[in-house]
């Protein structure tokens, strides 16, 4: 066990964040492989992988098989063609300091609660790619680093861009406190959209049966963190304040952090956490959430459950709660050429309806202020809610997280939320 001092976890604001709707919705088609069930340009469809054993340019020979593609309708041409990296959302609004090996190399990672990786940039991708603008981490430079023979990692998405490559064990320092001997992935194979943003890689904290890590997967830091004593035994738990840029007047002055084996009391505000269990057996941070409301009207949602994820800009629900918020907004239309519903800019706070979400029989709204997402030209915004398709639980983002403190009890395998106090909401649309 290590003597660890432990504080808050500040997330710094990517300052080179384009906020754009349509590819942040692109981004979530990619990442849980969901078939959308409105119209737009974006949709799963069939593709034929050829497993070729023969050939360099082009395969041929060995086994062939169907394999599910993200694609995009072409309006001037008949055949849909691959989504290209350009159209998605491969950006982190927020990105948080990590230290990673002896001397410590410091990299920003986007803080994941919908995966169970800990990938990182590294000198072992080839020579050709381009890293400008991103820090690398260097086992070599690190005396604590050590390989793991014969372990290897990927992470496919929908569109069939990955990240692959290899795993090694160091010293990994969050918040003042130190993971010994944590598994980190190396990055040695990087499609090109991991390479548009800014971040240097991913800390997961999902649980560690969705990790990707072959022949076996491998604990998170969160695990880790448990079974090194490194947090107390009555707090085996993490925690996440997401602010906003939009609140730097209110009290808390926008303040966006985690905290690792503690709560924290001042972000409580003298409130008492509201808890549920969750069901992790799919790896996610999952609940029951079976009901909501768009301002006085209550919708029961019978069996329904929701996730949540920070490594979510959005919120996606099912189509009827979608076209519920949405109806309750003058003017707001579906879009299908954004495939996605958009609002007039110009709506006043007084015109947009108060909507919250289940948690195992409680609900937590969305502030006003983060239904607006996006500008999405015309004068019109992209909304914060959007459409989940035929995936079977909603996914709770940031547009929802915003609103809450979150409390991720991994050792009473529950959720916790209080209500983020905002005095003032600012409905103006994100630049």
């Amino acid at each position: 066990m290590a003597s660890n001092n432990l504080t808050r976890v500040e997330r710094v604001l990517n300052k080179r964040y384009v906020r754009n709707g349509p590819k942040s919705y692109v981004y979530l088609l990619n990442k849980y492989k969901f078939s959308p069930t409105q119209p737009g340009p974006y949709f799963l469809g069939g593709k034929v992988h050829q497993q070729g054993k023969h050939g360099i340019a082009h395969l041929f020979g060995g086994k062939a098989h169907l394999q599910q593609v993200l694609q995009k309708r072409s309006t001037t041409d008949a055949q849909p063609k691959e989504v290209p990296a350009v159209d998605q959302q491969n950006d982190s609004l927020y990105l948080t300091p990590v230290t990673i090996g002896t001397p410590g190399q410091v990299v920003n990672l986007d803080f994941d609660t919908g995966s169970a990786d800990l990938w990182v940039f590294s000198p072992r991708l080839p020579k050709a790619t381009d890293t400008s603008g991103h820090k690398v981490f260097d086992p070599a430079k690190s005396s604590t680093f050590t390989d793991t023979a014969r372990s290897t990692w990927r992470i496919s998405y929908g569109d069939g861009s990955s990240a692959s490559g290899s795993v090694g064990k160091d010293n990994v320092t969050i918040g003042g406190l130190t993971i010994e001997n944590q598994s980190i992935e190396l990055a040695e194979k990087l499609s090109p959209s991991f390479l548009s943003g800014v971040g240097d890689g991913l800390l997961g904290l999902a649980f560690g049966s969705i990790n990707t890590v072959k022949p076996k997967p491998v604990a998170t830091p969160v695990e880790n963190m448990i079974a090194q004593r490194d947090i107390p035994k009555t707090s085996e738990l993490f925690t996440a304040y997401l602010g906003s840029y939009k609140d730097e007047k209110d009290a808390d002055r926008g303040a966006s952090f985690y905290t690792f084996g503690y709560i924290d009391q001042t972000a409580l505000g003298g409130q008492t956490p509201w808890y549920t269990p969750i069901d992790s057996s799919n790896g996610f941070w999952q609940f029951k959430s079976t009901t909501a409301s768009v301002g006085s009207k209550k919708i029961a949602r019978t069996g329904n459950t929701a996730i949540a994820d920070t490594g979510t800009t959005l919120a996606l629900v099912d189509d009827e709660l979608c076209a519920a918020i949405y109806a309750a907004i003058p003017g707001a239309r579906y879009d299908s050429s954004q495939q996605g519903y958009l609002f007039p800019s110009n709506t006043t706070l007084d015109k947009i309806p108060v909507v919250s979400f289940d948690v195992g029989g409680r609900e937590f709204a969305v502030q006003k202020e983060d239904l607006a997402f996006a500008s999405a030209g015309n004068g019109l915004t992209y909304g914060g809610i959007q459409s989940r398709g035929d995936l079977g639980f909603d996914i709770l983002g940031d547009t929802w997280l915003k609103g809450i403190y979150a409390i991720f009890d991994q050792g009473n395998k529950r959720f916790g939320a209080v209500v983020r106090v905002d005095l003032t909401q600012d409905p103006s649309v994100p630049e």
